[in-house]
């Protein structure tokens, strides 16, 4: 019997570069977190080169974990792990309230690792929620996935710093809007190889346009080192402060929340559906990934919901590519100066190639929403208001500006509230009581007794 697309093993050259266009997609993603909160600590410039390729060589740590797996640990499927963007604002609030700022990282790096370790604990409980996973609900997710990183693309297309003069300008735009058209075009006038790897030419031919309009900075090439290790440790030893250890064990549940509607995302796009042991694997290996990363100076880490778009568009489902791009994330944290050179991509380039990313994410979920009985007032009832509960923290950014800086956690993820929304809305109208039967969603396989592999696939996604 032939391999399930997931576990086929690519010839070299498409394996590595299918593997690069991934890392391609998330690098802006990983070092922004550390950028962000080794300026508020203020690192100097070599302080912070070294945390940002200490994230680097974490995520590739954690990617290869989740898509080689060991033991029962590790979806096995084509996942991206890296920084989360969700504990960014905790991050920063331990920096704040930290005198000596000296003790910042390590205090951040200890409340890692106590929340990674309870997550791993926990994930054979929180798996078992998948049931109240039907259609209505992960469709209505991966839409808001998708919708979500959206507005991450047009801030990428306008430029790095919104603080510039010319941030949002006609040539940062003009190069956001050539690298689309260019993505566009191959996608559309090409065949096999070259039009699977359409968003990485994208991206390199768009680099090379920017640089007569100056947006290419090579400087982060010139100035890097040849080879550089995390060393264990390097800002001193984990310290452990209660305050920090409950703040980063809520954006672990958050973490947790979202990567487990990425699994059944990518579950679906791959037509491998996730079910409750893969579903805590993925979490084991989210969770562990995160407990080791401060070992080596990085951050929390979690799914990378913009590479499902890329998986979703170019339709290359092996785990391999993308533990291939893991492979390449470690190289990069070991040798610094490979690292810059995918800095040098300017980020409206990045924003260019994002707005198919991101877009296909959402596609994929109304795909799925297809499937989800949507003939039924509830399960009308349930898309609607969880989009709109989703989609507030993205239209209305300071609409929770009075709730207290531990519930913003939670309520400024669109993602986060918009899945507790549609899993307490699907319980409401069509599990509790179970008086409307016929108003169901499309069966699930969990309530029917079945295994989720016999689940019918969905169509590839477009």
């Amino acid at each position: 019997m032939a391999d399930h697309p997931v576990d086929e093993k690519l010839p070299a050259l498409k394996m590595a570069t299918t593997g690069l266009q991934h890392v391609a997609a998330m690098y802006a993603g990983v070092v922004a977190p550390p950028l962000i909160v080794g300026a508020a600590i203020g690192l100097d410039a070599t302080d912070l080169t070294f945390l940002t390729g200490a994230c680097l060589f974490t995520a590739g740590l954690a990617t290869l974990l989740q898509t080689l797996g060991i033991w029962k640990i590790g979806a096995r499927l084509p996942f991206v792990n890296g920084v989360t963007f969700a504990g960014v604002a905790p991050m920063t609030a331990i920096v704040a309230s930290t005198e000596d700022k000296s003790d910042a990282l390590p205090i951040i790096f200890g409340a890692v690792i106590v929340a990674g370790l309870l997550g791993f604990l926990a994930a054979p409980v929180f798996c078992k929620a998948i049931r109240f996973f039907p259609p209505v609900v992960t469709g209505t997710v991966i839409t808001l996935i998708g919708i979500s990183l959206l507005p991450v693309a047009f801030g990428w297309a306008q430029g790095p710093d919104p603080t510039a003069h010319d941030y949002g300008s006609a040539t940062s735009l003009g190069l956001a809007a050539i690298t689309l058209l260019i993505v566009l075009l191959l996608r559309r006038f090409t065949t096999g190889f070259v039009k699977q790897i359409a968003v990485l030419l994208g991206l390199v031919i768009g680099t090379l346009i920017a640089i007569p309009f100056g947006a290419t900075d090579f400087g982060p090439v010139t100035d890097a080192a040849v080879i550089g290790f995390p060393t264990p440790f390097h800002f001193g030893a984990p310290q452990f402060q209660l305050a920090a250890i409950i703040s980063m064990c809520v954006v672990m549940v958050v973490s947790m929340t979202e990567s487990t509607a990425d699994m059944l995302a990518l579950g679906e796009i791959v037509e491998r559906p996730a079910d409750e042991r893969t579903i805590a694997a993925g979490l084991r290996a989210d969770t562990l990934g995160s407990a080791v990363s401060p070992l080596f100076n990085g951050f929390m880490c979690s799914a990378f919901a913009q590479n499902i778009g890329l998986v979703a568009m170019t339709k290359i489902r092996s785990r391999y590519v993308v533990a291939a791009g893991g492979g390449f994330l470690v190289l990069m944290g070991l040798c610094p100066m490979a690292a810059s050179l995918i800095a040098v991509v300017p980020r409206p380039v990045l924003g260019g190639a994002g707005v198919v990313l991101f877009g296909s994410v959402a596609a994929s979920g109304i795909q799925t929403l297809v499937r989800a009985a949507l003939d039924k007032d509830n399960n009308v009832l349930i898309v609607a208001v969880s989009l709109a509960v989703g989609i507030i923290p993205i239209t209305a950014p300071e609409f929770y500006h009075a709730f207290p800086e531990t519930a913003r956690i939670v309520l400024d993820s669109g993602i986060s509230t918009g899945c507790v929304a549609a899993v307490l809305l699907n319980l409401v109208f069509n599990h509790l009581g179970r008086g409307d039967r016929d108003a169901h969603d499309v069966t699930h396989p969990m309530e029917a007794g079945e295994e989720l592999t016999n689940t019918p696939k969905a169509p590839a996604a477009p």
